[in-house]
């Protein structure tokens, strides 16, 4: 294996693709997308890439619409991940579980599970819910102001570690000669009583095999960094630049010191929306065509979601308007402010101009090219204090996946930046993070059981 630094890889699956109009075109089994065997040939298909997870996002409360195939139709990521558990031996399994309208005890038991069937390959990927619309399915009237979601996730996924570790995994000893099943000492309930919440007891299972599941955390605003410093592993992020990427970087690894931790502790993973084919004209192509499929009422519906701005009846043609400011003052509206500026950098004057020029990337960084020239792009953020590696956002699926495990990852190999065999069995061993440790317990803990 290569000593040189290498990269770590996420494969986000956004089905049937990640471009808006992927699921028109003719290469994209968008009539698959609630298929096992489909999900667990694209599993199978980024595990022989070693990527180093998959990942699915999960947002609730979308409308569903007459002509996007991924707006609100999908299935709950955990099941999924579920089901590619036996399909499967390397590849870490990533879901999106929001801290809004959950309960701990109910991801800590959800993720255990995984963890477990998947002999430590699980992740949680921790949201505070950005889509306002999702108070309305749980009963609440109101959405929770950004600041007061991001407090309430603190104590959330504080308590969720804890349950986690609240069986120590050397506490099942199963001793049938003694007739002992479990070291009591090794068994520490919880007395908790915070704010949000008051949880007494301990979960139902021991540790699992990395310690417990991986935290992944996806927020980029000054609640979001802090959170992440604090509790995350990995962090999901979006940025165009390597100056903006590399102020992200610097700022959220200088927090984790203060908290105990050090930088390698916390991988930061930017999102990258890929476009690869062995010429460039063939990619740029393979790009213009996907543009192609957009529908002019899909653009405006697309770009709306993302600028807060309603352009439904706008001719795609005109200029873009100025975007509107969100109600709850706490929001620093992160996205919106990408594109923002994504736009006055590149000079994209009209509507239609800027939803295609975001239809696969939302945002986050796009890459058209050769492999060597997307490799190029990826080395200089790696090498540069601007990403531990990066999550891959896929065009179409399963066309645009088999691209980049084809052409992008084996000239990663070929320039020692990845691996070309997994280095461990469990997804916190292959990302290079440490078992966690149990923490101090009070010794009347053990009496309380």
């Amino acid at each position: 294996m290569s000593t040189k630094k290498q990269m770590k890889l996420g494969a986000f699956f956004n089905l049937p693709g990640h471009h808006v109009a992927s699921w028109r075109h003719p290469q994209t089994d968008a009539h698959r997308t609630f298929d096992l065997e489909y999900l667990q040939e694209l599993a199978r298909l980024a595990e022989r890439g070693k990527f180093d997870m998959i990942f699915f996002a999960d947002v609730l409360g979308l409308r569903p619409s007459g002509n996007q195939a991924a707006s609100a139709l999908k299935l709950d990521p955990l099941i999924i991940l579920a089901s590619l558990v036996s399909v499967t031996s390397h590849i870490g399994l990533t879901a999106t579980l929001t801290t809004t309208y959950n309960d701990p005890y109910q991801v800590a038991r959800k993720f255990a599970a995984i963890d477990h069937l998947s002999r430590g390959r699980a992740a949680w990927n921790v949201v505070t819910s950005a889509n306002e619309k999702e108070s309305l399915l749980f009963g609440k009237p109101k959405h929770l102001e950004h600041a007061r979601r991001y407090e309430r996730a603190e104590e959330f996924v504080d308590l969720v570690k804890q349950l986690w570790l609240s069986i120590e995994r050397e506490a099942v000893i199963l001793d049938k000669e003694q007739g002992q099943v479990l070291d009591i000492e090794r068994v520490h309930p919880l007395s908790h009583e915070g704010e949000w919440f008051k949880v007494q007891g301990l979960l139902d299972a021991p540790s699992t095999p990395q310690g417990h599941p991986v935290i992944v955390q996806a927020g980029s605003s000054e609640a979001g960094k802090e959170l992440a410093a604090k509790t995350a592993e990995v962090i999901f992020t979006a940025w165009q630049t390597l100056e903006e990427t590399q102020t992200f970087y610097r700022d959220v690894k200088s927090r984790l010191a203060k908290y105990g931790r050090k930088p390698e502790d916390l991988k930061i993973m930017p999102g990258v929306f890929i476009t690869v084919a062995k010429t460039e004209a063939e990619a740029i192509a393979k790009r213009k065509e996907l543009n192609s499929y957009i529908l002019p009422e899909v653009g405006l519906e697309y770009l709306s979601n993302f600028i807060g701005t309603d352009l439904t009846g706008y001719d795609v043609d005109a200029p873009l308007p100025g975007f509107t400011t969100s109600e709850d003052k706490t929001n620093p509206q992160i996205r919106s402010n990408l594109i923002r500026a994504l736009a006055e950098r590149e000079g994209l004057t009209t509507i239609r101009e800027v939803y295609e020029h975001i239809a696969g990337a939302r945002g986050h960084r796009e890459i058209v090219g050769t492999p060597g020239q997307i490799v190029d792009q990826l080395e200089e953020w790696f090498f540069n204090e601007g990403a531990d590696g990066f999550n891959i956002m896929p065009p179409t699926f399963p066309e645009g996946l088999r691209d980049i495990v084809e052409l992008v990852i084996p000239e990663l190999q070929r320039r020692g930046l990845f691996r070309t065999e997994y280095e461990s069995h469990t997804l916190r061993g292959n990302l290079g993070l440490s078992i966690p440790s149990y923490p101090q317990r009070k010794q009347e803990q053990s009496a309380k059981l």
